[in-house]
């Protein structure tokens, strides 16, 4: 098969092994193996990166109070799930609290999704990782944020600074939201944010 056989075939093959191998991970888990810890780092990483582009890291670092807020809320998930997996699996009251916590979990990545879309892009819902609208782009996330700076059509300085404004509050909402989520304050009020923007051309 190896000398004579379909590459494409092979590459399918090797795939569907992998999907299947996630399939059961997650199936045999008691809790989801979601670590947010490693995504909260990845932001942090990212928006470092942004800080530096934008020549303004006061514009971005009011995301980085968000990140650590993630960050904090993703060790208190983790010692949480810890305590769950030793708990009895036939515990009635454990099922429930198992349950509670995937579903924090899943929901958590949900609140990077906005329902609308990115502008002009409806059809890409992520707010960190959906491929840039410029292909050229330095940025390969946050992908409103990149639309946002490398829009330069019609638009004045003025208008570029307000569109780059309202995506960093996008994101800044969506990572407040997922770290409310993962601690179970689903009813949570976003905190007022108070942004200033200036590019480098």
């Amino acid at each position: 098969m190896e000398k004579h056989g379909d590459p494409l075939f092979l590459r399918h093959l090797a795939i569907t092994e992998i999907w299947g191998l996630l399939a059961l991970r997650l199936a045999n888990d008691l809790v989801l193996p979601f670590d947010y810890h490693t995504y909260a780092s990845q932001l942090q990483e990212h928006t470092n990166v942004l800080a530096d582009r934008m020549n303004n890291s006061q514009s971005v670092s009011v995301i980085n109070g968000f990140i650590n807020d993630l960050s904090s809320a993703a060790t208190e998930v983790q010692k949480e799930a810890k305590e769950l997996k030793l708990l009895d699996i036939h515990d009635g009251r454990g099922l429930i609290r198992r349950r509670l916590l995937n579903d924090r979990l899943l929901l958590a990545e949900r609140s990077f999704l906005h329902a609308e879309g990115l502008q002009g892009r409806t059809w890409y819902k992520h707010l960190m990782y959906s491929p840039p609208e410029d292909y050229e782009s330095e940025l390969s996330f946050f992908p409103g944020i990149a639309d946002a700076i490398s829009r330069r059509g019609n638009q004045s300085t003025r208008q570029r600074q307000a569109a780059v404004r309202q995506e960093l509050w996008r994101v800044a909402m969506a990572i407040q939201r997922a770290a409310n989520v993962l601690r179970g304050e689903f009813g949570a009020h976003n905190k007022p944010i108070n942004f200033s923007v200036s590019m480098a051309p």
